[in-house]
């Protein structure tokens, strides 16, 4: 299966929330997408419904394909610490991710193109592997000729998010990843243990 690039507002309305960021066509519309969208008489979900909606709901989040998500799953299992969370800093420790946390693009998707269109360094090599783990103490840049890149300049003036784990030095372009987030550091919506408990079945 190919990576999603239909419209965000379509997925964002399948969950109930917002998860690509702000959205002013789910806000006008914040129910599920179809004919019967509208009707609040749904059948009650079943567990296995609920835990693979989570499962998914992290997959759109992150923009992570099933793939790679249940080998980071694998990765998170065989990891000292609670898997969901594991799991989760995993997810966030990803180069695109993190590229988008310090404001360097307004989603991950345009992170991610960012990465793969080799204007992002790490630790002063460029690196296009959007999926590239982060290690603590790793420094991320902008790439020297794309510091006078109008989408960055414009992402970066209207960022205002502000992570414990992250640093940012909008003269040089260039923050550091300075520790792995606990989970209470990070802001998403999302209930790992119903993916733990899906991919233990």
């Amino acid at each position: 299966m190919a990576r999603y690039t239909g419209p965000k507002t379509k997925i964002a309305r399948k969950f109930g929330e917002a998860i690509f960021g702000e959205d002013k066509s789910f806000e006008k519309r914040n129910y599920p997408p179809g004919q019967h969208g509208a009707n609040k008489r749904r059948g009650k979900k079943s567990e296995y419904a609920i835990q693979l909606q989570e499962k998914q709901k992290a997959k759109y989040t992150y923009g992570i394909l099933e793939r790679q998500f249940r080998n980071m799953f694998k990765k998170a299992t065989a990891a000292p610490g609670i898997t969901g969370e594991v799991l989760l800093q995993l997810c966030e420790s990803r180069l695109d991710n993190v590229v988008y946390r310090m404001g360097i693009s307004p989603s991950r998707r345009g992170a991610r193109q960012l990465v793969s269109h080799r204007h992002i360094t790490v630790n002063g090599n460029l690196v296009n592997i959007p999926s590239y783990q982060l290690k603590a103490g790793d420094v991320v840049g902008v790439r020297e000729k794309s510091k006078s890149l109008e989408s960055i300049a414009n992402s970066l003036a209207n960022s205002s998010n502000v992570y414990e784990w992250i640093t940012w030095n909008n003269e040089l372009k260039e923050g550091t990843y300075v520790s792995v987030p606990a989970r209470l550091q990070i802001p998403e919506n999302i209930n790992e243990q119903f993916i733990v408990e899906l991919y233990s079945k």
